[in-house]
């Protein structure tokens, strides 16, 4: 091997520690949640805001799957987190994801303009919301339940 390859390896043996240090795992897994943790807190502390958000989506009774959706996306978000069963964790939020972005974020319905493109945008977001949801899932089974 040349100097190059062997400083090549060693970097990258380096940025495999930095980013399989527990810290840096939680962090990660912390951020591809947060909008799991953040929207059902925002759901508690504004329940009127949230059965509005129930009725606006067809979704009743509103106050039922408010409940609901407060309860499951706070576990499965805990799961991942945690590592507790961390793929039905994330497999659960990606399917979540799909149907919610399929219900919310119709994108095709709208007509053309600011509204539009603003909806085609997250929906293709939460499409990749929801693959590395599957990709930490296919990491976790394939790895065991270690952390």
């Amino acid at each position: 091997m040349t100097d190059r390859s062997l400083s090549a390896n060693r970097w990258r043996m380096l940025l495999a520690d930095v980013v399989n240090a527990p810290v840096i795992r939680t962090v990660a897994l912390l951020a591809l949640c947060a909008a799991y943790i953040q929207g059902p807190l925002t759901k508690i502390f504004d329940f009127p805001g949230a059965l509005a958000e129930m009725d606006h989506f067809g979704l009743h009774p509103a106050a039922f799957f408010a409940v609901v959706v407060i309860v499951f996306e706070l576990a499965a978000s805990a799961m991942v987190v945690s590592g507790f069963l961390r793929w039905l964790g994330a497999l659960a939020l990606a399917g979540f994801t799909l149907l919610a972005t399929l219900i919310a974020l119709r994108f095709w319905e709208l007509p053309p303009g600011m509204d539009r493109m603003m909806a085609t945008n997250a929906f293709f977001e939460h499409l990749g919301l929801a693959g590395a949801f599957v990709i930490v899932a296919a990491i976790d089974l394939s790895r065991g339940a270690s952390k």
